[in-house]
């Protein structure tokens, strides 16, 4: 088997950091080597970490760069192995999930990228979800997030993109493919990578019995206006960089409607506010992205029907796979599929690694 070099990014995550740190420590797999982005922590999550069998090398990053900065730098000054696993600070993989990543490496040579199964680390009944879906419209949510984990979600399969809490990469696809972008700062930032990756001709893999527990949002907080920001301003810009040929004029309209109707359904909640920021300074990062969208589909060998074969078409739909749900979010009204999963983009990933 090859080695891998896992990278968790650190904000003032506290006692989650040495958790996820033991969790590694005690991994089956022993090709292994761990490196933690510090952003400036203001904590003593770093003086939790407890010394372990695999070595740790920890990056002090002098400010807060944010999640695709951070990663950068690791990916282009530490990363040594050929494969390169993220983790947020708030994710606790099980002995064997890198071990069960690497023998799917082997098992299936087409793929250059995978996904986790995550399980809420309050509830392990309860799917915080398998990897990332993209919508037609821009869309993009955690498939079986609140759902129940049952035999529905233990298949292998393709999936658009894996959500970058837990996953795993090839390092050298990743840096060709130009790594994460920065004017992301965080949030919808390997939604981006994932989209690159596929235009790129290359596959993501489910591998299910690769499971993580993940605490979610455990820093910027759930819906907060921090993640609510970022999340619709990034969704813009994922959209207009990556949306390939005549996809993007076909669904435009769709991206439009979105957007409007996200700012109005925000604003009859009461955070209209960070909403109308989002698309303010979507609106003004609109040609730089607009620049960066003619280097990015030069590249694109994927076909744009291959491409739309693995989104998600119609109303948006987050209903689980199992017929029984495990919380209040699994069994969604017909008429609130767009609002639901608008309100995802604010919950998505956990704060920790911000």
């Amino acid at each position: 088997m090859s080695s891998v070099d896992v990278v968790i990014v650190n904000y003032n995550a506290g006692p989650l950091l040495a958790r996820a740190v033991a969790a590694l420590q005690a991994q089956t797999f022993d090709a292994l080597r761990i490196v933690i982005v510090d952003n400036a922590s203001s904590d003593d999550s770093l003086s939790r970490i407890e010394p372990g069998p695999k070595p740790v090398e920890i990056v002090l990053a002098g400010t807060n760069l944010g999640f695709a900065a951070a990663n950068n730098l690791a990916l282009r000054e530490h990363v040594r192995a050929p494969w390169v696993a993220l983790l947020n600070p708030d994710a606790f993989p099980r002995r064997d999930w890198m071990e069960r990543l690497m023998r799917a490496i082997d098992s299936n040579p087409g793929y250059a990228f995978f996904g986790c199964r995550m399980v809420n680390a309050a509830n392990d009944r309860s799917l915080d979800g398998v990897g990332d879906v993209y919508h037609t419209s821009g869309l993009h949510w955690r498939e079986g997030h609140g759902c129940e984990d049952c035999a529905a979600y233990q298949q292998p399969r393709e999936i658009f993109s894996p959500c970058a809490a837990a996953a795993l990469y090839c390092t050298r696809e990743v840096i060709e493919a130009g790594a994460f972008d920065e004017d992301f700062f965080c949030f919808a930032e390997d939604v981006d990578l994932g989209f690159r990756l596929r235009l790129y001709g290359h596959k993501c893999l489910y591998v299910p019995d690769a499971v993580v527990h993940h605490v979610g949002s455990a820093i910027t907080g759930v819906r907060s206006d921090f993640s609510l920001y970022h999340g619709h301003r990034n969704l813009v810009w994922v959209y207009v960089k990556n949306m390939p040929g005549w996809l993007f004029w076909a669904y435009l309209p769709y991206h439009l409607l979105l957007n409007v109707y996200s700012v109005c359904a925000f604003t009859l909640r009461g955070q209209g506010a960070p909403l109308w920021r989002a698309k303010r300074d979507a609106l003004k990062g609109l040609w730089r992205h607009v620049a960066k969208r003619k280097t990015v589909q030069a590249r694109r060998i994927s076909g744009c029907s291959a491409l739309l074969a693995l989104m998600q078409r119609g109303l948006p739909d987050k209903a689980c796979r199992a017929a029984r749900p495990a919380g209040p979010d699994a069994s969604p009204a017909e008429g609130l599929r767009w609002a639901r999963a608008a309100a995802l983009i604010g919950e998505r990933d956990s704060g920790p690694r911000r």
